[in-house]
């Protein structure tokens, strides 16, 4: 009886063997799985499903209920690495006696966590979208078999957690939509895969329900109008000497704004005339003022500018005072960047120096200097640059005061009155970069 047992435990010994080798082989087929499908890009899966490929259907499928995908895959992997040590362990037994238990739980460990664990999610965290593809349909069959099983786990763990007092079923996300898409965007960007121009657009596109006017609009200190009073020939002059097309007109006092010039409807009714200057009235030309209030979005005004099919709003604050003028191209520039025309001014106010510093105008709001330089300086406080050093440094600084802060030197060069009107920005050493503390 002693002889042939010897005989019959190669066999045994293979099979085993055998048996071993295959969890393993589902153990990291249960890893990657999991890696790669809950690593898998959802807006390609999405259009690939939109483009009738099946199998991305079914990877969103099992996404829609990823509680359900990481329990199969969970009970899987627990049920084949058990399995797997128990055959290890049963096997080196038989070979080397007591001692096995202790050597199946080291080979185990080591063959589990390199083939089982660390290389399969390695290979599916780098190609996540192309694997999650390979596997959806067999992780939808053991999604399907293991129902039963995970449905009871699942109602067990609902219970304890509701017992221990803590909330299930309940996800909420800190970032709003707008804000995960913006990241991912910006993600992208930093990685190569976006041009920081179109990372701008999409970023520019996204703010437009979170922007008011007032943060964009043409303050009314650097507005241009056309006084009413004027004789018609000097009039009809500052129209063709202005860059702009459209106008605002006042009476008496600069609030009194009476309408708005188009140099289009100034052409047509001088043609009129006969070229008739003498007799030219502004108030038969210009076109009602449309005032708007300085809270409105900058969505909401582009979809007014589209339905009044105008281009020009005059913004009021809470007392009905002018503050400042928007026009549509304020808009969407805010989405694609500056605009240029043969008519607009050479000096935006952002002046680069060979020394590798800016020197900016007061009045330059912070996003077009962002836009343009490339930096990062924050908006939240202050639409200008002169308003963001005021706000950081807790007054209105004088002539030849440096001051430190986001990452950024800013050294006032000229003051009018109350008023930056002009400012030296450089990078900051990062011995610096106390925030609002003077250098010296």
């Amino acid at each position: 009886m002693h002889g042939d047992q010897p005989a019959s435990l190669p066999v045994d010994l293979w099979v085993a063997v055998t048996i071993i080798i295959g969890c393993i082989a589902l153990s990291a087929f249960f890893a990657a799985s999991e890696t790669a499908l809950t690593g898998a890009s959802r807006a390609r899966m999405h259009a690939l499903e939109r483009n009738g490929d099946i199998r991305a259907k079914l990877v969103n499928r099992l996404l829609r209920r990823r509680e359900r995908l990481i329990g199969t895959a969970l009970l899987g992997n627990t049920l084949v690495n058990i399995g797997s040590s128990a055959f290890m362990t049963s096997v080196l037994m038989v070979l080397v006696g007591e001692r096995g238990a202790l050597y199946a739980t080291g080979i185990m460990t080591v063959l589990l966590l390199v083939f089982a664990e660390v290389l399969p999610k390695t290979v599916a965290i780098n190609n996540a979208d192309h694997i999650s593809l390979l596997v959806a349909r067999l992780m939808s069959i053991f999604v399907a078999v293991f129902g039963p099983v995970l449905m009871a786990i699942e109602a067990l763990v609902r219970g304890v957690l509701k017992l221990s007092g803590v909330p299930a079923g309940e996800r909420k996300s800190e970032l709003t939509g707008a804000e995960e898409l913006k990241s991912a965007v910006d993600l992208l960007h930093q990685e190569g895969g976006v041009e920081r121009s179109d990372r701008d657009m999409f970023g520019g596109l996204l703010d437009l329900d979170e922007m008011e006017v007032s943060d964009i609009m043409a303050h009314r200190t650097r507005m241009a109008t056309l006084n009413a009073d004027l004789p018609p020939e000097e009039l009809v002059r500052e129209v063709v000497a202005s860059p702009f097309s459209r106008l605002p007109v006042w009476r008496g006092e600069p609030d009194n704004i009476i309408g708005v010039l188009h140099a289009k409807d100034l052409l047509r009714a001088l043609t009129a005339s006969g070229g008739d200057v003498a007799h030219f009235e502004v108030e038969k030309v210009a076109v009602p003022a449309w005032f708007i209030p300085a809270t409105t979005t900058l969505k909401d005004q582009l979809n007014a500018f589209r339905k009044r099919k105008s281009h020009v709003a005059l913004v009021v604050d809470e007392y009905g005072v002018v503050m400042g003028l928007v026009t549509l191209e304020d808009i969407i520039e805010e989405i694609v960047g500056d605009i240029k025309d043969e008519h607009d001014l050479a000096v935006q106010g952002v002046h680069p120096q060979q020394d590798g510093s800016v020197i900016v105008e007061g009045s330059v709001p912070i996003r077009d200097l962002n836009r343009v330089m490339a930096w990062d300086l924050p908006d939240e406080e202050a639409t200008t640059i002169a308003g963001l050093v005021i706000h950081e440094a807790r007054a209105i600084p004088e002539t030849g005061q440096v001051f430190t802060f986001h990452r950024f030197r800013f050294e006032v060069l000229r003051k009018v009155r109350n008023r930056l009107a002009s400012l030296r920005i450089v990078p900051a050493l990062a011995r610096d970069t106390a925030k609002g503390t003077p250098s010296r």
